[in-house]
């Protein structure tokens, strides 16, 4: 995936999880935070970060803030990104041949980031992006997501009616060594990832290649569920 406009800053502030205070070209701009995560590791004072520039006028903020420099990594915080990249890969055969591509579809109580069918059977995937990471280690989520869990109790139930059941974390870097669930941070979440894989979730992890104005699924990276006491 592609972004038009971008431009580079330095990061200053972020008065509430919406927004961001950046400095670009010498002045100080409000942008749009396109991730409501808490990002703390990411979004520290005077970090490079790269913004994309709005094409519409009348927006109330003139830019996105889209990708972060931490380290020697690129790191991409836009929520909406893994969604698009993962769709780009799914069509490009990243889990091989399936048909019948459609996002955002409902099934019982829970909507899932798309289905598909592969091996003539009707399958759901959901997407989760990640950005936490430490010394090469991933994990998901950063904060306590009920929503997430949910998703992965809709993913076993469906998996357990003889659905194909995926869910795909999308880690928004590259050259990574493996993901785990954030016990410490959400436990419900590593129990319900757990319990999932165990009823026949695939439970999957790849990273990105990242610039300021690209990101592409990359390489399968691996995930570990062993609970990290």
């Amino acid at each position: 995936m592609h972004y038009d406009n971008m431009v580079k800053g330095q990061f200053v502030s972020r008065p509430n999880r919406f927004i961001a205070h950046v400095m670009i070209d010498g002045a100080t701009q409000v942008c749009h935070v396109k991730n409501t995560g808490r990002c703390r590791e990411l979004l520290l004072p005077g970090t490079t970060v790269w913004c994309q520039r709005a094409s519409n006028p009348a927006r109330k903020t003139a830019f996105d803030l889209i990708a972060v420099q931490k380290g020697e990594r690129l790191i991409n915080m836009d929520s909406q990104a893994p969604n698009i990249a993962v769709r780009q890969w799914l069509e490009a055969g990243g889990l091989g041949e399936i048909s019948q591509l459609r996002p955002e579809v409902k099934h019982a109580d829970s909507r899932f980031d798309f289905s598909f069918v592969k091996d003539g059977k009707t399958c759901f995937l959901e997407v989760k992006g990640v950005t936490l990471e430490n010394d090469g280690v991933c994990a998901f989520p950063d904060a306590p997501t009920q929503r997430g869990t949910k998703h992965l109790r809709g993913l076993q139930k469906a998996a357990q009616e003889g659905f194909g059941a995926y869910v795909l974390f999308v880690i928004q870097m590259s050259d990574v060594k493996y993901l785990h669930p954030n016990d410490t941070t959400d436990a419900a979440f590593g129990r319900a990832l757990r319990s999932a894989a165990k009823a026949g979730v695939a439970v999957l992890a790849v990273d990105c290649a990242v610039t300021p104005d690209t990101m592409d699924v990359r390489l399968p990276v691996a995930v570990d569920l062993r609970e990290i006491l």
